[in-house]
């Protein structure tokens, strides 16, 4: 068996979790590979919405094991949090929930660090979601950093006091106070941590190759975007992981060879949270209005995000990269409130070269947007669950981009719950 990858291609906030839930009963293992708990993939069913910020999206299927990955930065304050608000479901979550030991702590520190780099940049602040990702994994890849196998030995007390002792002195150098936030802040991680050791903690690369041993079938879930992964991403306005189809291999421990099916999920138009460049981003009463018609605000934050119309070049590029075999649209509805729609599908760069490719650098680099139009369906999707009984004017929009991508569109989701899709059933059953 082979493992298929679930990511967004655009700088998150995709629709990734609804997919997940959607696809989860073809699997029989969903496994979390990268990113921390400023991840937030919401889940719409029985009229109830779910929002998963680090375990994950299969959790409510009870016949699926959920492996939290070893590329993975887990706050056991969060980890708690979550296990807490998924008890009134009665869900077994200590037999189908997972955590690999060599996923990464976030320790209350690395909040406080968060806040003071991103305090020190000033108007060139990140945008962080301040949840202490950053640095957690700048102590991963310095070396320095507690894992979660590490809670369980004898000397963990003394480990962690010697990585918040040189958080200190970093927080002292930026001046920034700790003296109240602290102490309450550790009570709750030690409470959390605790809390962790009724769970199964594992190695999690032999559990993921011995389930494809036995020829189960096995679901890794993205967080984040594409266009915010450490490489390829729109540096240095990028998330701190991989994020792309090669950070499940790293972030689960299997080889390339055993990935399958790559689903990259894109929004029918763009969003993106913080800061960074953002080619096609609208400021003006249309932006306002897919804003307000996709509810576009952040699931983990709360903060409005950025919006603008679809953009083909950093799409391309997402698919490029990933090795996408299958695309997935989302929140086609928001768009049914336009008479005319537009689509990105070159950049006219400052010498006047037009191009389908991204530059080095967005920050740099001034871009603007070419675009070609598309008359709105301007008709309820309600009820649509079908390819044949969409309309033409979406007909025409989809027909459009699986020309351009080169790649079909396998689901065209309609509305947050998860029975509001429409797919293509002889497309979906070779998945």
């Amino acid at each position: 068996m082979k493992v298929d990858v679930l990511l967004g291609l655009q700088w998150g906030d995709e629709g990734k979790g609804k997919i997940v839930d959607v696809l989860a009963p073809r699997y029989q293992v969903v496994a979390r590979f990268q990113g921390g708990p400023n991840a937030g993939h919401t889940l719409e069913f029985d009229g109830i919405k779910h929002v998963l910020h680090q375990i994950p999206s299969g959790i409510f299927r009870s016949d699926i094991q959920n492996i939290i990955g070893n590329g993975v930065v887990l706050d056991p304050v969060v980890f708690k949090r979550e296990i807490e608000g998924l008890a009134k479901y009665n869900l077994d979550l200590i037999s189908n929930l997972f955590v690999s030991k060599k996923a990464s702590l976030i320790v209350p520190t690395h909040a406080l660090l968060d806040a003071a780099y991103e305090r020190s940049k000033g108007d060139s602040k990140i945008g962080s979601t301040l949840r202490g990702i950053g640095p957690a994994y700048q102590d991963k890849v310095a070396r320095l950093g507690l894992r979660v196998g590490d809670i369980l030995s004898p000397n963990f007390a003394a480990k962690y006091k010697k990585l918040v002792d040189a958080h200190k002195v970093i927080l002292d150098f930026y001046s920034f106070d700790y003296s109240e936030t602290l102490p309450a802040a550790e009570g709750k991680f030690t409470d959390a941590i605790e809390f962790m050791k009724q769970f199964t903690l594992v190695n999690s690369e032999y559990l993921v190759n011995d389930a494809l041993t036995e020829g189960k079938t096995v679901l890794a879930e993205g967080a984040q975007g594409s266009l915010l992964d450490i490489d390829f991403g729109s540096y240095p306005f990028v998330t701190s992981s991989t994020t792309m189809t090669a950070g499940a291999s790293t972030g689960l421990g299997i080889a390339p060879r055993q990935i399958g099916e790559v689903f990259g999920i894109f929004k029918a138009y763009c969003t993106r949270v913080g800061s960074g460049p953002f080619p096609t981003e609208l400021h003006d009463e249309t932006g306002e209005q897919i804003r307000q018609e996709g509810r576009e605000f952040g699931a983990t934050t709360g903060r409005p995000r950025r919006t603008g119309w679809l953009d083909l070049p950093a799409l391309k590029y997402a698919i490029m990269i990933n090795g996408v075999t299958q695309l997935i649209m989302m929140k086609v509805d928001v768009l049914t409130i336009f008479d005319n729609i537009k689509v990105c599908t070159h950049y006219r760069l400052a010498d006047g070269t037009l191009t389908d490719q991204l530059p080095y650098d967005l920050c740099d680099e001034a871009v603007e947007p070419v675009y070609k139009d598309f008359k709105g369906w301007q008709t309820s999707l309600d009820g649509v669950r079908d390819f044949d009984a969409i309309p033409a004017e979406l007909n025409a929009y989809v027909k459009f981009l699986e020309e351009e991508l080169n790649l079909p569109i396998t689901f065209i989701s309609t509305g947050p719950d998860r029975e509001a899709l429409i797919s293509r059933e002889a497309a979906a059953a070779q998945a």
